[in-house]
């Protein structure tokens, strides 16, 4: 099975907004198939493998990191291909949380005779998929925010001014995170202080993430950069200069949605997110909305950068929201990874529940 997802972790960023799945074929101690998905619309992990062990799939093993599918979708499904194969018996790691399959690809796999044994490395295969189980079980996409901070915890001076806190090899860094997200997420006021293109750099993309933007009253400056690119949402409640026609002229998306104590109601936005099939987003924005965000219990992961420097009390802290009125109300993180990215530190955190 480590080999399985080690072929999954292959398809990162690439299978949106599917799920990452590897599949290995044993024929005694010998593999003779592999594969993993490598696009939305491509062959599935299991049909590469066992268009590759041909004949040798009979009486084998097939090791997979989520429950094969047993519904039609862009491709047929893999059950089919695996009971007519003669497979003896399918490992699975996880089964899958998409309310079309969840339990029918095992049954089928019984039904027929084959033995079925799951859950075997069930937590690394839940690692690599937060995102499609989270729009599956949640209907809201796995939320991360990147947070780049001094050591006194202060993200920009009191001017707004930011660039740069971290370093030439975080920034780096975080283009392996946009690259792997969805969609990322900014606000206003990020966009018209820093006037930021938000794309993923070096690497070599088909198509940039979406970039939503959010603007409550329409407040954004129409010569910002973003808004010359493809792929853009700007989400908006209301707009009191009549800006919408220029931005409709200008070919960007718009989308209202109901305001709540004069701020975009971010549940609505969680779930119309994932009924456009967001499974990864990434937080690039100011302590408003990274506060909003906490506050409403919509992080699931901070991606902090701590930069060695100090820009002192009046700079801007990570988050403005929520306001504790008792310690006992402190919210807890968990520490997944932490390393050096060059001279910063990446504490990567999860929040608890």
């Amino acid at each position: 099975m480590s080999q399985a997802l080690s072929l999954a972790v292959k398809g990162l960023g690439k299978t949106k907004p599917n799920p990452y799945v590897g599949c290995v074929i044993v024929q005694g101690s010998n593999i003779v198939g592999q594969g993993y998905h490598s696009k939305a619309g491509g062959r599935h992990a299991e049909i590469i493998a066992l268009e590759e062990a041909g004949d040798l799939s009979r009486n084998a093993d097939l090791y997979v990191t989520l429950e094969p599918c047993a519904h039609y979708g862009k491709t047929p499904p893999c059950i089919k291909s695996i009971v007519l194969a003669g497979i003896k018996r399918v490992f699975i790691a996880m089964e899958d949380p998409n309310p079309l399959v969840r339990g029918k690809g095992i049954s089928i796999l019984r039904e027929n005779n084959i033995e079925v044994i799951t859950g075997i490395l069930l937590e690394q295969a839940t690692e690599i998929n937060l995102g499609f189980i989270s729009r599956m079980t949640l209907s809201r996409p796995y939320i991360r925010s990147k947070i780049a901070a001094s050591i006194d915890g202060r993200t920009s001076l009191v001017s707004g001014e930011s660039q740069w806190i971290s370093s030439e090899d975080s920034r780096r860094d975080v283009q392996a995170w946009r690259d792997r997200a969805c969609a990322i997420l900014t606000g206003v006021g990020t966009v018209n202080y820093d006037n930021p293109n938000l794309t993923v750099r070096h690497v070599s993309l088909k198509q940039q993430p979406l970039r939503i933007i959010l603007d409550s009253n329409l407040s954004i400056n129409l010569n910002s950069k973003i808004l010359t690119q493809e792929n853009i949402l700007l989400v908006y409640g209301r707009d009191p200069k009549n800006k919408l026609k220029s931005l409709i002229d200008s070919k960007v998306n718009t989308l209202c949605l109901p305001l709540h104590k004069k701020k975009i109601n971010l549940y609505k936005l969680m779930e119309y997110l994932a009924e456009i099939e967001i499974n990864d987003l990434w937080i690039e924005a100011g302590p408003d909305l990274n506060g909003s965000m906490l506050e409403l219990n919509l992080i699931d992961e901070l991606i902090t950068y701590i930069a060695p420097i100090l820009l002192g009390g009046n700079a801007n802290p990570m988050f403005n929201n929520p306001i504790l009125k008792s310690i006992e109300n402190k919210i807890h993180l968990k520490l997944h990874d932490v390393r050096s990215i060059g001279c910063d530190l990446r504490i990567q955190s999860r929040v608890m529940r």
